[in-house]
């Protein structure tokens, strides 16, 4: 069996249908705060403007965070690239615990006394997003019917 043919094999299981639907559904609205300016964000022009004037981020990694938490989390929800778009939100979250939530702690802000959030959301979001690249999309899956399709 080739590589790429393996990227779509997923099991049945209906723990990653869960997990990767609410991770989508949960991460979905920041990407769309990014990209479409949904929920009190930015936009997509004030998204880059703000990753690469404020914080330093090179233009391409700011467009592809951008891309990976709005499209990605739709691709996620369908289990369509399930592997990749977890692994993508991973590396995501651990470049945001490194440039924006490290110096605060681990707890995230949840009485308003400290100067930002801290990264245990992160890091569940990142066990979350492991053990979807482990295992593949599950139950539903796009995935899992361009394998059995491709196999065939």
């Amino acid at each position: 069996m080739n590589t790429f043919l393996k990227t779509f094999e997923t099991d049945d299981a209906w723990s990653s249908l869960i997990l990767r639907v609410m991770m989508g559904l949960v991460m979905f609205p920041h990407g769309a705060q990014k990209l479409f300016g949904w929920f009190g964000g930015f936009g997509f022009s004030g998204t880059m403007d703000f990753f690469t004037d404020k914080m330093g981020i090179p233009a391409v990694i700011a467009f592809l965070v951008i891309i990976g938490e709005s499209l990605g989390m739709l691709a996620l929800i369908a289990g369509f690239f399930t592997r990749f778009s977890a692994a993508s939100l991973g590396v995501i979250m651990f470049g945001a615990i490194a440039m924006a939530h490290w110096e605060h702690g681990f707890f995230m802000n949840w009485f308003g006394n400290q100067a930002g959030e801290g990264y245990e959301y992160h890091l569940l979001v990142i066990a979350i997003s492991a053990a979807l690249t482990l295992s593949g999309g599950g139950k539903w899956s796009v995935d899992k019917i361009i394998f059995q399709k491709m196999r065939s």
